[in-house]
């Protein structure tokens, strides 16, 4: 088969075939993409989509950045190694450069930092083994709601418990706490009552001999959980948990690897409580859009032996070209400034949406790390918030975007929240017309959801 000249059905029907049936966004997404530019995608039939998807946040700068193309082409130009293990090259000292500036410089100036494998979870994976290391205990405190990653200790502190159901033998001794959401807060509480009882249950927690928890190695957080729904923490909150977890002498290990580099409209989302961490997972934006993690940590907690941990591709070349030109680029263009901006204007146009429908629940996130919870209200419904997630409106609303040519996740609790996670460098009027088609969408569905419900009624 000639697959640049195929369209999208041959190529999904070869994908069917071949691909096992953990794929995921096909099932959702049924296109192939030809082409790739900025903030949207080409299929194999020609059809453009506004890519609100961005490889789920890895492509801070879109498709095809220049600045990225350039980078890399300069490596392969100039014969550089494209695969080195640790052992450093020029490129990857330049890419240390550029990820320590980006970083708040009380961290940055007592961090050290460990190349893992490519993935986000390995760079989870990596965080757990050293807190482990450096403090000798094994329990860990995580968060419900949350998502780190598919490799098992990564699995272990997931959330959402359909994935881990068919998986024995997942890592012991990880204790989930209540996460401060404001919209589904644990508590049934919400606001800032809700985030100040959710501090006061882990502060108990470690005080308490007979909590049944162990000394904890660490403590992992999102400051925005993104897979678990767009939910932000509350600043406060984010400052009480690093209180008491310094208090307490627990490593507070916070999960940058969709937010970071200026997806919240901050640099770090853990600077909009300008808290200081003592590990910081990374990956997604920080490659450029090639594979790379990475753990920065204090160099207080170094005691790993050499060897303690490795990966074959932690010397990816490429994506350290790639990774710097990135960061550079956000910090010369203050694009976490732009980031605010822009996010605020999409919000504003969702939030007009929500209040023109009762089937949205809730708009939220930070920046560009936004999400839309559909819910059905007549639904009987006793978990926490106020009405039940409906993810049959929110899987139609994001056909109904794919046929107005917009990708968009889908997320959190039963899958009812719509995500968006487009290009940093998304314009004022594309986000206009995104925000456009996104309520013709929403509109389609709902029609069509209660046209359904009215003929089921009447049967």
């Amino acid at each position: 088969m000639s697959y640049l000249s195929a369209g999208n059905e041959e190529i999904l029907s070869q994908q069917t075939a071949r691909e096992s049936s953990a794929r995921t966004y096909p099932r959702h997404l049924p296109f192939a993409i030809r082409e790739a530019q900025g903030v949207t995608v080409t299929d194999m039939d020609g059809n453009e989509f506004y890519d609100c998807l961005a490889g789920a946040g890895t492509l801070a700068l879109g498709h095809n950045h220049p600045r990225v193309r350039e980078a890399m082409e300069r490596v392969l130009e100039a014969d550089r190694p494209l695969h080195t293990l640790d052992i450093s090259t020029p490129a990857k000292e330049r890419f240390v450069d550029s990820l320590f500036e980006s970083l708040p410089s009380e961290f940055a100036r007592s961090a050290r930092v460990q190349f893992c494998s490519p993935a986000g979870t390995d760079a989870v994976e990596a965080a757990l083994k050293l807190v482990k290391t450096a403090t000798g205990n094994r329990s860990v405190l995580g968060f419900q709601g949350a998502y780190h990653g598919m490799t098992s200790g990564a699995l272990s502190l997931m959330g959402d418990t359909a994935a881990k159901e068919p998986v024995s033998g997942t890592v012991s001794e990880v204790h989930h706490l209540p996460y401060p959401a404001d919209y589904r807060c644990p508590f049934g509480i919400g606001g800032e009552e809700g985030h100040r009882t959710a501090s006061r249950y882990v502060e108990h927690l470690l005080t308490d001999s007979e909590s049944g928890i162990t000394d904890p190695a660490g403590m992992i957080l999102e400051p925005v959980q993104g897979e678990g729904g767009a939910v932000p923490a509350p600043a406060e909150w984010l400052q009480d948990i690093r209180r008491i977890t310094r208090e307490h002498d627990v490593p507070l290990i916070v999960d940058e690897i969709q937010a970071g580099l200026g997806r919240t409209g901050e640099l770090y989302a853990f600077e909009h409580a300008d808290i200081v961490p003592d590990v910081v997972t990374l990956s997604k934006a920080i490659g450029g859009g090639l594979p790379l993690a990475v753990v920065v940590y204090d160099e207080s907690l170094d005691a790993w032996e050499p060897g303690a941990h490795a990966g074959t591709f932690r010397g990816n070349q490429l994506a350290m070209a790639a990774g710097e030109a990135t960061i550079d680029y956000i910090l010369e263009n203050d694009l976490d400034d732009h980031v605010a901006d822009v996010g605020a204007r999409l919000r504003d146009h969702l939030e007009s949406t929500a209040e023109r429908f009762d089937a949205i629940g809730d708009v939220r996130g930070r920046g560009l790390m936004l999400g839309v919870e559909f819910v059905d209200e007549t639904a009987d419904w006793q978990g926490a918030g106020p009405a039940a997630p409906d993810g049959d409106l929110a899987e139609a609303v994001q056909a109904a975007c794919f046929d107005r040519g917009l990708v968009i996740e889908l997320g959190g609790r039963e899958s009812a929240t719509a995500r968006f996670l487009p290009p940093l460098i998304v314009s004022d009027s594309q986000v206009d017309d995104i925000a456009a088609r996104f309520d013709e969408a929403v509109a389609a569905a709902v029609d069509g959801s209660a046209t359904q419900r009215a003929g089921a009624a009447s049967t």
